[in-house]
Parts: C-alpha cells; sequence; structure tokens
C-alpha cells in the first residue's frame, strides 16, 4: 500500500474541464478552496469550448488530463499500467480481480480497460499530491475511474450523482458504486429518494442543491410588470431532456393568439439541426435571436432585459432529466419569473403559482398556458417574483451549500483545513 502520511490532498475526477454547462462544480471547488481545502483535479476530457466563466479563474486547484482515447493515448496508457504493475503489484492484481467482477456489468465492454488504465495513469501522476481521498463528480465513468485509483491509492473514494449519469445507467451499477463508496452526495430531493431506494437505505445519501452565488444577481430597479412585447428567455443544451420543441410549438401557439413577443434561445448541442428545422416549420425564425453558447456574464446581461425564462423539462427517451437546472434559480433571482414543467427536481424550487408556474411535461397547451399567464397577469408575477427571490435567497445560496457539504467532507475524514 503507498504511504499514507501527509495525505491533505482532495483529488476531484471529472469528465471535463473547464466545460461552459457545469458552472456549479466550478464554483464547487471555487468555495471548497476557500474552506482551506487543498483540491487536485483530474479532467477525463480536455476544454471544448474556447472561453470559460469567471469562477474557473479564480480557481488554484492544478489539473491533470488523462488521456481521453486508447489510439494517441494508448501509449502513456499502457507505459503507466505497466508501472504500476511494477510499483504496486498487490494492488494491482486486487484491482483486476475487481475489474472483472464488474465486466458482466459494462454496458460497453471496450471502455472497461480504458478506465482501468486511466485509474492507473490518474495514480501515477498523483505521485507526491498526498492524495486523502478522491471524489468524482457525477456517477456514470467519473466514479468508475476515481473508484479503481481509490483501490490503487488506498483511499476512499465518494461521489456525487446528477441527472443523466444516474437514470441512463443500469440501477444495478449504481447500486454496485454506492456500496463501495465513502459516501455519495446529490442535488435534489426527487434524486436523494431515487439513489435511498437502489441503496436500499443501507448508505445515507446527503442531499446538497448546488446553489448560485448570489452575489452575481440582482432585480432591482426592474418594474415586476411586463409589456408587449415580450421578451421571452431560454438558456439550454438543445438536447431532448430541455424540451425546446414543446418551448417552440407553445410559442407558434401564442403567437397565432395574438401575443407579440420576442424569444431569446441561448445555447447550443446535438439537437442544434432539429431545432433549426422545428423552428423554419413554425415560421418563427422572425422572432427567435440564437446567439449560441455564450459566457455567463453575458446571460446574467440578457437576463436584466427579459420579462419571462421559459424551460421545457422532460423525460428524455433515455431516462435522462434535469435535476434543478442552476439557470432556473439564477433568473429567480434575477426578478425574471419560471415558466417550467413538474418533472424531477424542478418543483423543489418552483412552486407552482408561488415562486413561478409549472405544467405537466409534454403538454404544449399547458406551456403555452403558463407562458401568457406569466406576460399578461401583473398581480400574479407581484406575487410570483419577490417570493421566488425568497426562496432562491432561502435555499440556494451556494456560500452556505459549499459550507454544508465541506462539513459533510469533514465528517468523512476529509482534510478540510482549519
Amino acid at each position: 500500500m503507498a504511504d499514507t502520511t501527509k495525505r491533505t490532498t482532495l483529488g476531484m475526477v471529472l469528465k471535463g474541464f473547464p466545460r461552459i454547462s457545469e458552472t456549479f462544480i466550478s464554483n464547487e471547488i471555487r468555495l471548497l478552496e476557500k474552506m482551506g481545502l487543498r483540491i487536485h483535479i483530474f479532467s477525463m476530457r480536455q476544454p471544448r469550448e474556447n472561453f470559460s466563466h469567471d469562477s474557473v479563474r479564480e480557481i488554484q486547484a492544478g489539473v491533470t488530463y488523462l488521456p481521453e482515447t486508447m489510439t494517441w493515448g494508448l501509449p502513456a496508457l499502457l507505459w503507466h499500467t505497466f508501472m504500476l504493475l511494477l510499483e504496486r503489484p498487490g494492488r494491482f492484481f486486487s484491482g483486476l480481480k475487481l475489474l472483472f467482477s464488474r465486466f458482466r456489468l459494462a454496458p460497453k465492454k471496450h471502455t472497461w480497460l480504458k478506465h482501468y488504465m486511466q485509474a492507473a495513469f490518474l495514480v501515477r501522476k498523483a505521485k507526491g499530491m498526498g492524495l486523502a481521498h478522491i471524489h468524482c463528480h457525477f456517477a456514470h465513468t467519473p466514479t468508475t475511474v476515481g473508484m479503481y485509483a481509490a483501490h490503487f491509492e488506498g483511499v476512499p473514494f465518494s461521489f456525487t450523482g446528477h441527472a443523466k449519469d444516474i437514470y441512463t445507467q443500469d440501477p444495478a451499477r449504481i447500486q454496485d458504486k454506492i456500496e463501495r463508496a465513502k459516501f455519495l452526495v446529490t442535488c435534489t430531493k426527487y434524486n436523494e429518494r431515487y439513489l435511498t431506494d437502489i441503496s436500499g437505505g443501507r448508505k445515507p445519501v446527503h442531499c446538497v442543491y448546488h446553489g448560485i452565488n448570489l452575489d452575481l444577481f440582482s432585480a432591482n430597479g426592474r418594474p415586476q410588470a411586463a409589456r408587449s412585447p415580450y421578451s421571452i428567455m431560454t438558456v439550454a443544451r438543445f438536447v431532448p431532456k430541455k424540451g425546446l420543441d414543446i418551448i417552440l410549438k407553445a410559442l407558434r401557439r401564442l403567437r397565432d393568439k395574438g401575443l407579440d413577443f420576442r424569444y431569446t434561445l441561448i445555447g447550443d448541442g446535438s439537437d442544434h439541426d432539429k431545432v433549426l428545422s422545428l423552428i423554419d416549420e413554425l415560421n418563427l425564425g422572425d422572432v427567435i435571436d440564437m446567439p449560441g453558447t455564450v459566457a455567463h456574464g453575458e446571460v446574467v446581461k440578457r437576463f436584466e432585459t427579459a420579462d419571462l425564462f421559459v424551460l421545457g423539462c422532460r423525460q428524455a427517451a433515455d431516462g435522462d432529466r434535469d435535476g434543478i437546472p442552476n439557470v432556473v434559480a439564477e433568473s429567480m433571482a434575477m426578478g425574471v419569473p419560471v415558466a417550467s414543467t413538474d418533472i424531477s427536481g424542478v418543483p423543489e424550487l418552483v412552486e407552482h403559482e408561488k415562486t413561478g408556474l409549472l405544467c405537466a411535461s409534454e403538454s404544449v397547451g399547458g406551456m403555452a398556458g403558463i407562458i401568457e399567464r406569466l406576460l399578461t397577469d401583473d398581480e400574479l408575477r407581484t406575487q410570483v417574483i419577490p417570493a421566488a427571490r425568497e426562496k432562491v435567497n432561502q435555499v440556494f445560496n451556494n456560500k452556505k451549500l459549499i459550507e454544508d457539504l465541506g462539513n459533510i467532507y469533514k465528517s468523512y475524514g476529509v482534510p478540510c483545513g482549519n
């Protein structure tokens, strides 16, 4: 077993770093560092955007990028795996036993060896860092790699489950990881119930909302009433679970009723061409602005002139669904009312007719109805907007939530500063 003295570093295994769609992770790392944690990031992918949020630049942690593929990365993976065998033969062969015991659970047989070798690469690159604990964001491949790395290093591991990583994975695979992990965290009460059920209640599931930096958002000076032409806004990845098709069809219905609006759709993704095709089919191109993926500061500026934020969250065919999208909380903090659906964890923040309006997912008519109400009912807006801001302040303050997360780490013996 590796030397366990002076272990003070928390290794954080991420799918990619930085990622423009994962502000919550960079904010978490930044605030944990302010609490005194010493963190090193292990990223399974290189950055895929040419810009990042301001919070990333405040992070002090070093970053090690793991080889992504078994093509160009194979020489490095083979070298470090072989060297690990020579340096820690006991851990290496017991790790192989663990690997083969899990092989039957692997949906993609071609990746099982890569993850094992990535873990070997990780622990050899971590020499001298004094890893005390490994935490993995997302319950799928990052946790697989982190689990093997923790075994090689002889330290505990834990993971945070979010959304797609939970609901598109065989429950048996998640249960296997839960049983081996020191603890697990998730970001909604909805997820907490699901994971507790999978684990049979044998291991506690800690629910900690992602939260947002409330210092960045203000509704001061903006009128609560909305006036035509209305400004409607969505920020989302172009993927099925965001329900962009439901929103667009609802907007077509409202336009047919004579509602005058402009719609800003921020983001990009695998369904980009489908979204463009539907916009053309519905003849909405003249009222839609699509700036693509933008930095967080630009999103905040767009909120300042928006009358409504809308998101059509749904459960996708593969089981994928949102938790609580941070942009929903940001909208509420900016004094922009939210129209969304009653899927997953969304109702934990957007309480129907209290802090926003919800409809059933997949309901075009329901979506059109709540959009129209939130734009035209001034009395409803004057009730919902301040209540939404108060709700976010109460339960989504990331400074308080990361303090809670840090205390969870402490309770399991992870070094957390003074």
